[in-house]
C-alpha cells in the first residue's frame, strides 16, 4: 500500500520512518521525498495488508506524522487516449507502458504519483484519480 507521509516542523529532523521500520521489521520502500526545515513529505511503499498495515500507520501517527492512503494516483480516459505513447517515457516509475497492440496501460502498483503523465499526455487522457 501506499502512503503519502506529512511530517510536522518538529518531526522533519527525527528520524521517524528508520524507528518504524526497526520496531515493524518491515521493509519500507521510499518513492518520493520532499524535504524542507520546515516540512517534509514523503510518498511510500509498505509492502503489507491488513492489520499489519493498520499498525504501522498507527506508529505514523502515534509520532504525530499526518498519514494519507494512496489508493489511486492517475487514471487513464481510454474514450481519450490515442495511443500516442508520449506518457511512456517521461514516468520515472516505468508504470505505464505500451502494448503490442499500441493501447497504453497503466500499472498502478508501480505508480509513484509524481504527475509527470498527467502533463505529459498531449490529449489530457490521463487525469489524477
Amino acid at each position: 500500500m501506499k502512503l503519502r507521509l506529512l511530517y510536522p516542523r518538529d518531526k522533519v529532523g527525527e528520524a521517524v520512518l528508520s524507528r518504524i521500520v526497526l520496531e515493524t521489521q518491515i521493509l519500507v520502500n521510499i518513492l518520493e521525498a520532499k524535504v524542507t526545515p520546515t516540512t517534509g513529505e514523503m510518498v511510500v511503499d509498505v509492502p503489507v495488508r491488513g492489520t499489519q498495515l493498520e499498525e504501522t500507520i498507527a506508529l505514523f501517527e502515534k509520532a504525530r506524522v499526518d498519514v494519507k492512503k494512496i489508493l489511486a494516483v492517475v487514471r487513464i480516459d481510454t474514450d481519450r487516449c490515442i495511443s500516442c505513447g508520449a506518457c511512456v517515457s517521461p514516468c520515472p516509475a516505468q508504470a505505464i507502458k505500451q502494448n503490442v497492440d499500441w493501447s497504453v496501460e497503466l500499472e498502478e502498483a508501480k505508480c509513484i504519483g509524481c504527475l509527470v503523465c498527467v502533463d505529459a499526455c498531449p490529449v489530457r487522457a490521463i487525469v489524477p484519480a
